[in-house]
């Protein structure tokens, strides 16, 4: 299936050098551009696309607020989000990915990268960096600053152990094969967890279920290096 992408940029330039490099590959199209949040939103209502390539700063409407408009929306719910960021560690990334934004890349990516995080994101997988996501949650998504987060330590009691387990390994940027030899489980299995802790959390895909982990205090955020933080 061709993976279909919505460009948000106000810079025609970077659009038409985005969609040259995407309509370039076989796997992947771009369906429309917009040039600011507002006609992201309605182009994403129109377009339907698999996943949307978002500015963080334009004018008039910035695309975190377009990125909470398209993620509210249930008819939108298999639109992915992949911010676009000059500066990663940015407060308005954090903001980002609490809206829904199942990762973001740094303006200056390769080519190559910026297509495969388009595939990855468009699989429902989150794109983190890990240097860049440690720096965010140390400084804003380890503290809640919404009042939609007053139900999450309720609905974090639901979770088995094992779930816990797999949910703390994931906010720690492991894959679920790595989670898998470190549990001693099946992919499969690691998946099937994954899966059942985004329902339970109401988190809409892995970033998500990250940045959910965190902000309720399932994860603590762990000094560099570690690769495990307590969980309650």
């Amino acid at each position: 299936m061709t993976i279909r992408v919505l460009l948000a940029d106000d810079q025609a330039l970077l659009r038409a050098t985005f969609r040259i490099l995407i309509d370039s590959a076989d796997d992947l199209t771009v369906v429309a551009e917009a040039a600011d949040g507002r006609e992201a939103v309605e182009l994403a209502e129109q377009h339907r696309p698999d996943v949307v390539l978002m500015d963080i700063r334009m004018p008039g409407t910035d695309g975190v607020t377009a990125t909470a408009a398209i993620c509210s929306r249930t008819e939108l719910t298999d639109t992915h989000i992949l911010v676009l960021t000059t500066f990663e560690n940015d407060e308005n990334v954090a903001k980002a990915l609490r809206a829904g934004a199942s990762g973001f890349l740094g303006k200056g990516v390769t080519p190559d990268v910026l297509l495969s995080s388009i595939r990855t994101v468009a699989a429902g997988e989150a794109l983190l960096s890990p240097t860049a996501t440690r720096a965010l949650i140390t400084r804003f998504l380890a503290t809640p600053d919404t009042d939609d987060l007053l139900a999450l330590p309720e609905a974090v009691k639901t979770l088995t152990d094992r779930e816990r387990e797999v949910v703390t390994l994931a906010a720690h940027g492991r894959s679920n094969t790595q989670i898998a030899d470190r549990l001693v489980l099946s992919p499969l299995t690691v998946r099937s967890h994954i899966q059942r802790a985004m329902t339970k959390l109401d988190a809409r895909d892995r970033a998500q279920l990250v940045v959910v982990a965190y902000q309720s205090g399932l994860v603590k955020p762990s000094a560099p290096g570690s690769d495990t933080a307590g969980a309650r």
